[in-house]
């Protein structure tokens, strides 16, 4: 064990990234730059509207300010290191500095994966149980499914990252993409990865298909009790509250269960690395487009702020 924490302080992880495309490196900068300044604006932006406009003080948009939250610090611990590697010759990464890349990314994605379930159960008790909705979704209990949520993601952050400490490492090891990502860290490894992958099979499938039961659950008897309504608007209504909810999950657990079946041989690293581009770098962005694009609350909101420069301009 001696031997194997003075490996680790010597092991030097190369990010290939998209190296492999040099006339791409200076586009696909720009096109990621933008991207993340779309993301950081949007998700913060969003947090912003939710905490100024009172009509949103609501346990949908209390959550969604999270989800925003949670973007944010996913992209930014993701992309300044793309933007650095597509300009820069030294594509190396220590040991530590991977390590704590791919927690703080943990840390978010099994966050965001429960606190998705958890829109999704919110939307359920709305529509199936509005009577009860303020009861059962009450400021204090939303806090504490909350507090819920981010206890689980940094637990299983911890326990994936300790099945990676316990390893053994040496040398220089390439990984082929452009982050520090369990599997590429895991076939780093020189010693025995056997439990290692045990740990990941169990957590890594419990947190996927946990929270998708969840998700397909709560929409089923949403269909079913929207399905029984009279009113041809009631239903209407019914179905948009929860087309902007539908459509981020359905975006990331389908690239989440995409990326399952994508087989580890070298002729399909290219879409790998496309398909983790948009998991990790374009979602982020998406969210809060989505929310506020079928969203006439938020939508309104943007407008007024939008509209106070030219109202002070004209007094």
């Amino acid at each position: 064990m001696e031997n194997a924490d003075q490996n680790k302080s010597d092991v030097i992880f190369i990010l290939l990234g998209f190296s492999d495309y040099p006339d791409l490196q200076i586009p696909l900068f720009l096109i990621f730059l933008v991207i993340y300044i779309v993301t950081v604006v949007g998700n913060l932006g969003m947090i912003v509207i939710i905490r100024i406009n009172p009509k949103l003080h609501t346990p949908m948009y209390f959550f969604l300010s999270h989800l925003s939250f949670l973007d944010f610090c996913y992209s930014t611990t993701i992309t300044p290191k793309l933007l650095q590697i597509l300009v820069v010759e030294d594509r190396s990464v220590s040991f530590a500095l991977c390590i704590t890349q791919y927690s703080f990314a943990s840390i978010c994605v099994d966050t965001e994966t429960f606190l998705l379930a958890l829109m999704a159960y919110d939307r359920f008790v709305a529509i199936c149980n509005p009577l009860l909705y303020s009861v059962v979704m009450s400021q204090k209990r939303c806090v504490l499914l909350m507090t819920g949520v981010y206890t689980w993601g940094l637990i299983s952050s911890s326990i994936f990252r300790y099945s990676l400490l316990i390893l053994s490492f040496s040398g220089r090891s390439i990984i082929n993409n452009f982050l520090c990502e369990y599997s590429a860290i895991l076939s780093a490894s020189v010693s025995d990865k056997y439990v290692t992958e045990i740990i990941l099979l169990i957590l890594a499938n419990f947190n996927t298909f946990f929270t998708l039961i969840i998700v397909l659950t709560s929409y089923f008897f949403i269909f079913v009790t929207v399905m029984k309504m009279n009113s041809a608007s009631g239903r209407y209504k019914a179905f948009s509250t929860c087309a902007s909810h539908l459509t981020a999950v359905t975006i990331f657990f389908g690239t989440i269960l995409f990326l399952y079946c994508v087989p580890s041989i070298k002729s399909s690293w290219l879409l790998v690395r496309i398909s983790t581009v948009f998991y990790t770098v374009v979602i982020p962005m998406l969210n809060p487009l989505i929310y506020s694009l079928r969203n006439k609350d938020v939508k309104a909101t943007i407008k007024k702020l939008m509209e106070m420069p030219g109202r002070f301009h004209s007094r």
